[in-house]
């Protein structure tokens, strides 16, 4: 039976604005496309990997197995869209090699509600069974499950039967890989969704196992559907999130860049894509109004409120996540890693979010037999869990951390002109370090109190002071001093220049460089340290940062609320400085002339700043990634009054 291709006519003569599918991709289109990565500079997907993602599929579904007929008796076999005519010969190869071992189908599921229906693509094995199945949810795009059509390949070349679908109502009018009904923010309905795909998994494939492998929106669908229903026998969840109330709403801050982003990538306006009662929560989240509901209903979407359930199930969960997240901040990570108690991996990277696996899942890696590591080990856990391997997973740590910016680059040339293009390319990797499980990560802690003298023009100090035990405060005799800035205005100690592009940018060798001396001072208060070097002779760094830094402050404003945003840097020779980590924190209900002392955890880092650079603490009272408390032009003063002195508290490895 010849097998439905939806993409069949799915050019950009049908599909305005989209990638021409029907025009082939040389091989240094594929190498450059898997090359750049997921993001484009504005936050949407890369139309390079739209583009290869559906030829893909176009190549797949163009061909019917040889001597077989149309319902009409005429031959179905397109020569203009087999993987010959549109891929490179390796991956035209490769392609057939997949197609020899399973069959590619397009299909439509019935959903749990009545009425909906979701698009899906499956690679059934057709040798002897039972094989295991993997599950992929699709991501958060317009595009639907075509996106990382290449990673099912991947899977099905292993020995997988593999099933790809789109959550419901994600994906644009008209786009065969678009799923019927409203978006559900993995809601009630998406759990019941991923329960129906397996019923009709059971009923197509008869699999041995059955694993789920998501990328962000997927991943967190992938977890809520493993917590409720336990044929899910393992979880790799990509750049994932356990908490989605935390991961929008955190120390009373909107992550308002985090949602614009999204809703911009749904495939349609609000009023068409969610139903009444989310498209409400969404408006009172962007208008700063009834966040408790807001609230509640992120808790009812988060793998962390039902590690009950997971944990009583037992499933094998791996996550990979990045420590620059922009969407999904790895600390509510952390959490629900934490709160597991079953066999799990975490893997932190560099970078932000999809940065790291992107590129793997897309296409195949740029220089022949690179291997892409986040992958890699994704599908390590899927082999051992699913399929009974015994390749090394069984004695993996629980946590393997890639410490910021170690990796060694050299300079980008332009090929033509043999000029540098300004841009950096790794030649050896980051460096990598395992833990027993998250507690082991901080070995240890340093407390900097800070000072309210000038030092380097109006800068304060951040001097190092006595111990402390079980959180309490330093020990310091800077105490009495008061500093003030004017709030509302954006200073350039910004988390990042652009939602997910600045971090792709990361993990590609290329982390944003921040000049130090162009933070307006006016606006932002600073504190460093002198001169960093080695704590000890056993290491080569000034400081090991392992964990999740801890700030102290007291404030006070001339309007009723400020907004804090903290972001630490290391900082240069020449003042340049790269950044560690950073989080807002807005403070409501001040009393102008009262002091409140707030204390906030930023987030978690791994961190080596090198001897002779400095660590620089800024706090200023706007970011483009937030919602703000502060009111333009009034006055927020920092200040470390007796008994209650302001610190720092850095965590070590």
């Amino acid at each position: 039976m010849p097998q439905e291709n939806p993409f069949t006519t799915g050019s950009s003569e049908h599909f305005p604005g989209f990638p021409d599918v029907t025009v082939g991709l040389t091989a240094a289109e594929t190498s450059r496309i898997a090359g750049r990565g997921l993001w484009a500079a504005d936050a949407t997907v890369d139309p390079g990997a739209v583009r290869f993602g559906q030829t893909l599929a176009n190549a797949l579904l163009s061909e019917t197995p040889a001597g077989t007929a149309s319902p009409d008796g005429t031959s179905t076999t397109s020569a203009a869209n087999s993987p010959e005519a549109l891929l490179p010969p390796e991956l035209a190869a490769f392609v057939r090699e997949v197609r020899g071992l399973a069959l590619p189908a397009y299909h439509r599921i019935e959903a749990s509600t009545e009425g909906v229906r979701l698009s899906a693509f499956s690679l059934r094995q057709l040798g002897p069974g039972p094989h295991p199945l993997v599950v992929v949810p699709a991501g958060w795009t317009p595009f639907g499950w075509p996106l990382f059509l290449w990673s099912y390949l991947v899977l099905a070349h292993k020995g997988y039967h593999v099933l790809a679908y789109t959550p419901r109502g994600l994906g644009i009018p008209g786009l065969p890989s678009t799923s019927s009904g409203f978006v559900d923010v993995a809601g009630p309905h998406d759990w019941a969704d991923g329960s129906a795909v397996i019923d009709f998994a059971v009923d197509h494939f008869a699999p041995g196992t059955i694993g789920f492998m998501g990328e962000s929106y997927g991943s967190g669908i992938s977890q809520l559907v493993a917590a409720h229903d336990d044929r899910v026998a393992a979880v790799v969840a990509l750049s994932t999130w356990g908490n989605l109330a935390t991961s929008l709403y955190d120390h009373d801050t909107r992550h308002l860049a985090a949602v614009k982003a999204l809703l911009a990538l749904t495939g349609g306006p609000v009023e068409s894509k969610f139903d009444e009662d989310n498209q409400r929560i969404l408006a009172d989240f962007q208008a700063d109004r009834n966040l408790d509901t807001v609230v509640e209903w992120g808790r009812l979407r988060a793998p962390e409120s039902y590690l009950d359930l997971t944990n009583d199930n037992g499933t094998p969960t791996f996550f990979s996540n990045t420590w620059h997240e922009s969407l999904f901040a790895v600390n509510q990570t952390l959490e629900t890693f934490n709160g597991l108690d079953v066999p799990k991996r975490l893997n932190l990277w560099i970078g932000d979010h999809a940065a790291p696996e992107g590129p793997a899942l897309i296409g195949p890696p740029p220089t022949p037999d690179e291997v892409n590591l986040p992958m890699a080990e994704a599908y390590a856990w899927l082999d051992h869990h699913l399929k009974g391997e015994r390749n090394g997973v069984e004695d993996w740590p629980q946590v393997c951390n890639q410490v910021m910016f170690t990796y060694e680059t050299e300079p980008v040339t332009d090929p033509e002109t043999g000029e540098p293009t300004g841009e950096n390319r790794i030649v050896t990797p980051a460096h990598r370090e395992t833990s027993p499980d998250w507690s082991e990560v901080t070995r240890g802690t340093e407390v900097f109190g800070l000072t309210g003298d000038g030092a380097g023009g109006s800068d304060g100090r951040l001097l190092p002071t006595d111990p402390v035990a079980d959180g309490g405060a330093p020990r310091t005799e800077e105490t009495g001093w008061r500093r003030a800035f004017l709030a509302g205005v954006d200073t350039e100690a910004t988390a990042m220049d652009a939602i997910m592009k600045t971090g792709q940018a990361e993990w590609q060798g290329n982390p944003k460089i921040y000049d130090t001396r162009k933070i307006d001072r006016r606006h932002a208060v600073a504190w460093t340290t002198d001169p960093l070097v080695p704590s000890s002779g056993e290491q080569t760094a000034g400081r090991r940062v392992r964990g999740i830094p801890r700030l102290r402050l007291t404030v006070r404003s001339t309007a009723t609320s400020a907004s804090l945003y903290a972001h630490l840097l290391d900082v240069a020779e020449d003042d340049t400085a790269r950044i560690i980590t950073h989080e807002p924190l807005n403070v409501y209900g001040l009393t102008p002339e009262q002091d409140t002392t707030v204390t906030w955890k930023l987030q978690a880092a791994a961190y080596d700043i090198a001897p002779g650079h400095r660590l620089m603490l800024v706090v200023d009272s706007k970011d483009p990634l937030y919602g703000d408390a502060s009111v333009t032009w009034t006055q927020t003063v920092i200040s470390s009054p007796d008994g209650e002195p302001s610190f720092l508290e850095l965590p070590l490895g």
